[in-house]
């Protein structure tokens, strides 16, 4: 396979990407073979998982513009993935143009594009690092750098507390991060939520995620509860495809959104 140019000499281009993947479901360019074989076989059972990607990059987008119209200048996006369809740098500059971005994974596939997709633009940071280990990335100098927590700064965690299990303590991450930052500054979250009377298929579609990546599915309550200590702004916790959007969305896989504002 002849290597794009915007592909790292150290990504393996035969080995298949969860980001990649990701951004192929969302109509991205930056995704090889292997990575639409694999999404096409999750999609032939649940074709609604590329509508749910859709849903969660819609409310990033929008959450991203909201934040950066009321006054946010510094945007953390843990979990990143690649920034590519509808990512923040693009959402924040084109409302601020002085926004400054910094994207966070511990994937070094997803970081290794993430550096060449922005490369030159000094505005972007890019920082492998688990969200697990929420300490290192608030002591980071390349995040410290970049962005000063005295001053109100957006937190996003958008389609990543799934992969996140009650034994690594989500609940102790979202506590950490929201002590850390200011106050006036927010946190976007996102998250898969459990599914009642699950259907065969949808239990095939959970098994081959969950093969590559454990899934901890919850309810609307103990995602609500990642929002301790913030005040949720309209129009409070709903399906992400409900989130400030335009019209009648539809509702595809069970997911809550939310943006809470530190007090």
């Amino acid at each position: 396979m002849d290597r794009p140019a915007w592909a790292p000499p150290e990504v393996d281009l035969e080995r298949p990407s969860t980001a990649r993947i990701y951004d192929y479901m969302l109509g991205g360019l930056h995704n090889f073979a292997i990575d639409r074989q694999m999404a096409e076989q999750v999609l032939a059972v649940g074709p609604q998982i590329r509508l749910a990607a859709h849903a969660n990059r819609g409310f990033l987008r929008r959450a991203v513009e909201y934040l950066a119209g009321a006054g946010i200048r510094q945007f953390l996006d843990l979990g990143s993935g690649i920034p590519t369809v509808g990512n923040v740098h693009e959402a924040a500059h084109r409302v601020a143009p002085d926004a400054r971005v910094v994207y966070v994974d511990a994937d070094p596939v997803a970081v290794a594009h993430s550096v060449a997709i922005v490369e030159g633009d000094e505005r972007v940071t890019v920082v492998q690092a688990d969200i697990r280990d929420p300490e290192s990335i608030l002591k980071d100098p390349r995040v410290t750098g970049a962005l000063d927590f005295t001053q109100p700064v957006a937190v996003l965690i958008v389609a990543v507390l799934h992969f996140v299990p009650d034994e690594a303590d989500p609940a102790g991450i979202l506590a950490r991060l929201r002590d850390a930052i200011a106050p006036g500054s927010y946190i976007g979250i996102s998250q898969v939520a459990t599914i009642p009377d699950v259907t065969p298929e949808q239990q095939e579609v959970a098994d081959r995620y969950t093969r590559a990546n454990a899934v901890a599915l919850r309810d609307r309550d103990q995602i609500a509860a990642f929002f301790e200590g913030l005040e949720l702004v309209e129009p409070g916790l709903v399906d992400p495809a409900k989130w400030r959007a335009d019209g009648e969305v539809t509702e595809m896989v069970p997911s809550f959104a939310g943006v809470g504002r530190k007090p």
